[in-house]
């Protein structure tokens, strides 16, 4: 097996990790709606964590056999791969829309990620490592904020938190390559702190990413995180790694192009979701009582007339101690018109 053909299957099956972790991740926001960031006593989660973390190795493995190029599209499968599994495997299908706005992120995406340019070996300094990690912070935090501020929009909050989400992996990314290269050219970890804010990065990524799929389904906020995620990395490498896109004036225009069928099939994937819920929330309810036992009198029941009469009854005889066998007063009895024409 050549080393490109094992550098393409380890990213589809990174791919399908990712989307198993994900699927697994949508049906504990469902089931426990009470634990949103990190519902730490349900093993199902703890299964999406151990898949999440098995697509993360296996793309840091088929980034060692394939080039960036390659491996970095394929990685937009996931979006594909989670429609499908989820119909199969949690009954859970997807609409004609929601499957055009996947495939729409998906292509946007992998034509943006295979226009960038050839890795830099160059890596963040001190002072742009604290930059770029308090710029990260401040992000991450407003979209938490906006997304408290409107969480009466289930819907809108989850794609605020997944963007968090991809922000926060992105960057730590970004400080996975900066050690990698470090590695390569000292042989030491000469920076402990960027091996800190990669694990503070990756663990809010995995807790905000959690949270987004409460309320807004699996296929926007799992879109989202996709493709926010290479995005804001491509953009720091961009900026900082002097990293280009390929073809010069061409490949610039064409990127931008895939970035904004990516964004219309988030949006496409976002109002879908809206749409979804609004319709579920003006569909008539209808309230279903229980069955109740239905009970027949002894006696015909007749038109008009009452089923029961008031009688007096007459107190017993006292026996030798002066002591009343029984109690008189009124009470009812059944009672039929056939009683007063026996009597007349």
């Amino acid at each position: 097996m050549s080393a490109l053909t094992l550098a393409v299957l380890l990213s589809l099956v990174s791919a399908v990790a990712y989307a198993g972790g994900a699927i697994l991740q949508e049906r504990v926001a469902v089931s426990t709606p009470e634990h949103a960031y990190a519902p730490l006593r349900r093993p199902v989660w703890w299964c999406a964590v151990a898949l999440n973390g098995l697509g993360a190795l296996l793309h840091v493995a088929a980034l060692a056999y394939g080039p960036l190029s390659l491996v970095q599209p394929l990685g937009a499968l996931t979006i594909v791969f989670a429609l499908p599994m989820a119909a199969l495997f949690v009954h859970r299908k997807a609409g004609a829309t929601a499957w055009r706005g996947a495939i729409m992120a998906a292509v946007g995406l992998a034509g943006l990620l295979s226009l960038t340019g050839s890795a830099s070996e160059q890596s963040l300094e001190g002072t742009e490592r604290l930059m770029v990690a308090l710029a990260t912070a401040g992000t991450v935090l407003a979209l938490m904020t906006l997304a408290h501020a409107v969480h009466r929009h289930p819907v809108v909050r989850s794609v605020l938190l997944a963007g968090a989400a991809g922000v926060a992996f992105g960057i730590a990314s970004v400080f996975t390559k900066s050690v990698a290269v470090e590695w390569t050219e000292d042989g030491t970890f000469a920076q402990f702190s960027s091996f800190l804010v990669i694990a503070a990065l990756a663990t809010s990524g995995m807790l905000l990413s959690q949270a987004s799929y409460r309320g807004a389904g699996l296929a926007a906020p799992l879109a989202t995180v996709t493709v926010v995620n290479p995005v804001v990395a491509a953009a720091v490498g961009l900026t900082l790694f002097g990293e280009t896109f390929r073809y010069g004036t061409t490949g610039t225009a064409l990127a931008l192009a895939c970035g904004v069928v990516a964004a219309g099939g988030l949006i496409l994937l976002t109002t879908e979701r809206i749409s979804g819920a609004r319709r579920t929330a003006t569909e008539p309810v209808v309230a279903t009582m229980p069955a109740q036992a239905v009970t027949r009198s002894p006696r015909a029941i007749t038109d008009g007339e009452p089923l029961t009469r008031r009688v007096e009854a007459p107190a017993r005889d006292a026996d030798s101690r002066g002591r009343t066998k029984g109690k008189g007063g009124p009470y009812d009895e059944w009672y039929s018109p056939r009683d007063e024409r026996i009597k007349s």
